[in-house]
């Protein structure tokens, strides 16, 4: 298991942030859609954590095949989906991602937001996290994929008429008024020979990128959102969400059904014993006259296809 811990300062206060966390994340969300990829929200309502009381819980499922590099695609199906399950307490949060057909894979993101510039040292109060596994990001000057770079985003550009702030400048973090600080500790697990380092250095890589244009994104939209309650976001939330919804499921819709034509490849697995069947999870029938069938005694063989 990987575990890191990052540090996103904002220009912003935590009470700002409630609000603007809410519509960075649908509005992001649908921008992502598409294409039979992007995220599908399942729920999205109040419940109550056995530890925590009571809060927001919130179900997705994310389709991202392109997305993946190749050397993942090599044990993952041509289509699947990552399970997103969110607790929000805020100004703490509970996010778990896991993979239906990969149990050893898992990836659980604590975070909580103060009003200060990330000195905190042991802000979730229990073990502090070692210095060599902190990260600070910079919404301002880290680097982030080309792909994402927006010039209405470049914070070094950002003028906000609403509030007066931006734009942001080197070393803002030590003297900026409002500042707030976005921590998450991020756990990371897979455990699956020759592959669970790789996996893990990977998916802290795809974390710190969500992180970085995610926090700029909250910076830079905050004359679309600055000035809205809770209930007003709640709808916009719900109305994105919809709308994001449709996105995903028309393009699956619109793919049509599988080719007819089968796998390049196959493999064939000769069994002899119950005991092996069983283990691959086959079902055998017991037959009440071996005698009188007409099926020779010799090893099943099974042809195995992936799907």
């Amino acid at each position: 298991m990987l575990m890191k811990e990052y540090r996103i300062c904002m220009p912003l206060t935590v009470d700002e942030y409630r609000i603007g966390q809410l519509y960075m994340i649908s509005k992001h969300s649908c921008e992502q859609s598409g294409g039979g990829e992007g995220v599908e929200v399942v729920r999205n309502e109040s419940d109550i954590h056995q530890q925590y009381g009571p809060g927001q819980l919130t179900e997705k499922r994310i389709y991202l095949s392109s997305k993946l590099p190749s050397w993942a695609k090599a044990f993952v199906p041509r289509s699947f989906y990552i399970t997103e399950k969110a607790w929000n307490f805020y100004p703490y949060t509970i996010t778990e991602y896991s993979v239906s057909f990969l149990p050893k894979f898992s990836i659980r993101i604590e975070t909580r937001f103060e009003n200060n510039n990330g000195d905190n040292g042991n802000v979730f109060g229990d073990t502090p996290t070692p210095a060599e596994n902190v990260s600070f990001l910079d919404i301002l000057s880290d680097p982030i994929p080309e792909k994402h770079y927006k010039e209405t985003e470049d914070l070094s550009r950002w003028q906000s008429s609403k509030t007066g702030r931006g734009p942001l400048e080197k070393g803002w973090r030590d003297d900026h008024k409002p500042i707030m600080c976005s921590y998450k500790r991020v756990q990371c697990s897979f455990e699956v020979y020759g592959f669970q380092t790789r996996t893990e250095e990977f998916i802290h890589k795809v974390i710190r990128d969500i992180l970085l244009v995610g926090h700029r994104q909250a910076v830079a939209w905050i004359d679309e959102w600055h000035g809205l309650s809770l209930e007003e976001v709640r709808k916009y939330e719900q109305a994105m969400q919809e709308k994001t919804n449709s996105k995903v499921k028309s393009s699956q819709n619109n793919t049509g059904p599988p080719p007819a034509s089968r796998p390049a490849y196959s493999r064939s697995i000769s069994v002899t014993d119950e005991r092996s069947l069983k283990k691959m999870g086959v079902t055998t029938v017991t037959m009440s006259d071996p005698s009188a069938s007409s099926l020779p005694h010799s090893p099943v063989r099974l042809n195995s296809t992936p799907e």
